[in-house]
C-alpha cells in the first residue's frame, strides 16, 4: 500500500485518522433531546443549548455542517501563537503544539470562523520558512538522531524523506567513482560506420 501524503480524508490513512481524531471544544447550538447523558455534569434528559462539549474532529465536523453545535478554534491557531510563529518559527516545536500541526489545521480552516483564512496562511509562512532548515538538518550526518521526534509529523516526513534520498545519494556517488567503459553496442556500431565508410 503507498503512503498517501495528501490531505483529502482517506480511509487508509493512519495520518488522517490520528488527525481526525483530536478533541475540539464545541458550544451545542440546538436543545438535543435524550442526549444529557453527554454532559456528565447535567442530571438533564437533554442536552441543552449554550453546553460546551468536546468532541472528536470527525464528529464535530460533521456536527457543525449541519449548525448542531460551534467549533472553537484550538489556541495554537489563535491570533496570540501565529504571531510567535511570525516572528520566527523555526525556534518553535510545533510538535509539542500538537503532533499534526498541519493536518489540522487544514481541517480548521474548512470551519465558517473569522480565523480560518489566517489559519491558512500562517501554515503556509510557517512550512516556508521551516523547510530550508528541515532539509539542512537532512543533510547534515551529525545532526541530532531524536531531531525528527521534536517535528511534527508532515515536517518528519519530509526530514525522514531527506534523510534517505541524501543516503542513496552517496551510495549512487561511491558506486559511480570506477571507470566508466564503453558499451559494446556503442563499440559495434563504430566498427559498423567504419567498414561502412572504406566501402565508400
Amino acid at each position: 500500500m503507498t503512503q498517501n501524503y495528501s490531505y483529502t480524508p482517506d480511509y487508509f490513512s493512519l495520518t488522517d485518522i490520528l488527525c481526525t481524531e483530536e478533541r475540539m471544544s464545541c458550544t451545542v447550538e440546538v436543545t438535543l433531546p435524550r442526549l444529557g447523558f453527554l454532559d456528565p455534569s447535567s442530571e438533564s434528559e437533554d442536552l441543552k443549548q449554550g453546553t460546551k462539549l468536546e468532541f472528536p474532529l470527525w464528529s464535530a465536523q460533521q456536527l457543525n455542517e449541519k449548525s448542531v453545535v460551534t467549533v472553537d478554534i484550538p489556541k495554537t491557531y489563535k491570533k496570540g501563537y501565529r504571531e510567535i510563529l511570525l516572528a520566527d518559527a523555526c525556534t518553535v516545536v510545533l510538535n509539542k503544539w500538537n503532533p499534526y500541526y498541519y493536518e489540522l489545521g487544514m481541517y480548521l480552516s474548512k470551519f465558517n470562523n473569522s480565523d480560518c483564512e489566517m489559519i491558512i496562511d500562517s501554515l503556509l509562512l510557517t512550512f516556508r520558512s521551516r523547510f530550508r532548515l528541515i532539509m539542512d538538518w537532512a543533510q547534515n550526518p551529525v545532526s541530532d538522531p531524536m531531531l525528527n521526534n521534536l517535528l511534527p509529523r508532515l515536517e518528519r516526513d519530509l526530514f525522514l524523506t531527506g534523510r534517505k534520498a541524501k543516503l542513496q545519494l552517496n551510495e549512487w556517488l561511491k558506486k559511480g567513482s570506477s571507470v566508466i567503459e564503453t558499451s559494446q553496442s556503442a563499440v559495434n556500431l563504430k566498427k559498423r560506420k567504419r567498414t561502412d565508410y572504406e566501402l565508400d
